[in-house]
């Protein structure tokens, strides 16, 4: 048996370049693997496969996208032996912050190493892009350049280490209709053909106060629009201290950046006292 933390991320930048002609969209975000985390057991058991998600009112079958993963890597192993998945959930879900894709792809790495399957980090990224496209990121590494739908992965240059404050107000939101929603915007103006696009400038030279003044996400105006209350988060983490504040993802997880663990304690202490959202600190992971 093993035992993995499936962590979660944030963009701390993400721009959408294209609509594709088969209804995705080609984005170009950096991805930064945090410390806030699922745990995940793992055993070889009998035959197929077996998940358990205890508390969390998640599904057990092939609608989990854990369940998913695990059949592709049994499958492509040609495996007859089974897996006994345990998933205990600490990340929220529907919250932009990968939670289910980072599953997709601890499953694939834990399975390999379990039943001791022999495929290589590349391997893995493959299966992994057939099943999400946030799940090559997780089994990639702790920070990265995603392209295309997410699939497309390079090395993120050297940024410091970050502190951030994630507040959560308590609802899902559906990626799906934060894409319709961008698409109808008549601003936005997305091309249909390729887009060239210039990685920005991360690196610790510019210091913690720069970077935060360059985080960006195109979907966050959709997601603020349909959800106004989001506003207030924003303008909250700034007024306790954050650097800059960002929607992650589609949302609705709003994360604040802070120049050190003390200042994202004090924030999370101030607004848990004074709101029902869901807040967690975490730092960035290499």
């Amino acid at each position: 048996m093993i035992i993995s933390n499936s962590h979660a991320k944030v963009n701390l930048y993400l721009k959408v370049l294209n609509k594709r002609t088969d209804g995705y969209h080609d984005i170009a975000s950096l991805m930064q693997k945090i410390d806030l985390a699922d745990e995940m057991e793992f055993r070889a058991a009998g035959t197929g496969i077996r998940l358990s998600c205890p508390g969390s009112g998640l599904p057990e079958d092939s609608r989990n996208l854990v369940h998913r993963a695990a059949r592709a890597i049994l499958d492509a192993a040609g495996e007859k032996r089974g897996i006994e998945i345990v998933l205990r959930k600490k990340i929220p879900t529907g919250a932009g912050l990968g939670g289910g894709s980072s599953n997709a792809a601890t499953t694939l790495a834990a399975i390999n190493e379990v039943l001791k399957l022999g495929f290589s980090r590349e391997d893995l990224i493959g299966m992994g892009s057939k099943i999400g496209a946030d799940v090559p990121f997780f089994i990639y590494g702790g920070r990265a350049w995603a392209f295309g739908i997410g699939e497309v992965l390079k090395p993120a240059g050297d940024i410091p280490d970050m502190s951030f404050l994630l507040v959560n107000p308590g609802f899902e939101v559906s990626t799906k209709t934060v894409y319709e929603g961008l698409n109808l915007s008549v601003n936005f103006g997305l091309t249909k053909g390729p887009t060239t696009f210039n990685i920005p400038v991360f690196n610790r030279s510019g210091g913690l106060k720069d970077i935060a003044g360059m985080l960006h996400n195109d979907l966050e105006a959709v997601t603020l629009n349909l959800h106004p209350q989001l506003k207030d988060i924003k303008k909250e983490l700034l007024r306790c201290g954050a650097l800059a504040s960002l929607m992650s993802g589609s949302g609705p997880t709003v994360f604040g950046v802070f120049e050190d663990e003390k200042g994202a304690s004090r924030a999370a202490a101030e607004l848990k006292r004074e709101s029902g959202w869901s807040v967690f600190t975490a730092r960035s992971l290499e």
